[in-house]
């Protein structure tokens, strides 16, 4: 009896249990391993700044426009997308500020980064540009071209200067009486700057006189020779005397020659003789002149 009194109190509890659970709700169950859905966030549109773009005008160079701005080469390569810091365009609109204001990023490219263009690269124009020495670009030019080389460039030489016409002055007291006629006799076939050639465009510089070959040939006044030779084209025998205050006396067309080079003459020495070597009759082709200027030997020779 007993027996049989816990077996159905058994079944009993074991039918209670059943129910119990079949009446209750099952628990949710989530999924941990996929994240949450964001939450639903409305974008603020970004109003750029007038002044966060910078225009390209002609000869202006990246390295310039950063410096403008005080950014480095390597921000506005980072904010504007450059492949090529040297190809930059009249015109085009560069970023000079970071991007809705963020921070700049930090690119490992010194300021001082050397810029060169590209092998046959030009500027808008079309004229080759240097990008030496560093700071900007400048046209071709001889100078700029002769920097890049190491070398300083050349500088440009001032026109020659034209000389003031020397006034020459009249002969002194201490030499207005020195001189003489260097032939004793003979006319003046040509006088003092008168034309002379064929075309008449040449002007005479000092006297031609007429004479008979082997006329003696004087001294006109006390010197030493300078030249005594026919290296001259156009004078024949020629001989050439050095006298005081930058004075010279010249004799030309001579057929023999008597003095040398280094010797010393007085006033009337004979010093050759007269012919026509270099020219069309015989003559002496006279010259007074002072510091290497002609002047007129009428006059410094005493009346005839």
């Amino acid at each position: 009896m007993s027996g049989g009194f816990l077996r159905v109190a058994a079944l009993c509890v074991a039918a209670g249990l059943l129910a119990g659970c079949a009446g209750k709700t099952a628990a949710p169950v989530r999924d941990v391993t996929q994240a949450p859905p964001p939450e639903s966030v409305t974008a603020q549109p970004v109003v750029e700044d007038a002044h966060a773009f910078h225009t390209v005008s002609p000869g202006e160079t990246l390295l310039a426009i950063s410096r403008q701005y005080g950014h480095s080469v390597a921000d506005l390569v980072a904010w504007n997308g450059l492949t090529n810091p040297n190809q930059i365009q009249v015109g085009q609109q560069l970023r000079v500020s970071p991007p809705g204001g963020a921070v700049a990023e930090v690119v490992a490219i010194p300021d001082s980064t050397e810029l060169r263009p590209l092998p046959g690269a030009a500027d808008v124009a079309g004229t080759p540009v240097l990008q030496e020495p560093k700071g900007g670009r400048q046209p071709y030019s001889d100078e700029a071209w002769a920097r890049t080389q190491g070398h300083p460039a050349p500088v440009a030489s001032a026109p020659p200067s034209v000389p003031a016409p020397q006034q020459v002055p009249a002969p002194d007291a201490a030499t207005a009486g020195q001189w003489a006629w260097p032939v004793a006799s003979g006319n003046v076939l040509l006088g003092f700057e008168q034309p002379k050639g064929e075309n008449g465009k040449l002007l005479n510089k000092g006297l031609d006189i007429g004479g008979t070959p082997g006329t003696p040939v004087l001294a006109s006044a006390p010197g030493t020779v300078m030249y005594a030779g026919s290296g001259l084209r156009g004078f024949g025998k020629l001989v050439i005397i050095r006298h005081e205050s930058d004075y010279q006396t010249v004799y030309a067309h001579n057929q023999q020659l008597l003095v040398k080079e280094g010797d010393t003459v007085t006033r009337g020495q004979k010093i050759a003789e007269l012919g026509s070597t270099d020219a069309d009759r015989p003559m002496l082709h006279f010259e007074i002149r002072r510091q290497g200027r002609p002047l007129d030997p009428m006059k410094y020779l005493p009346a005839r």
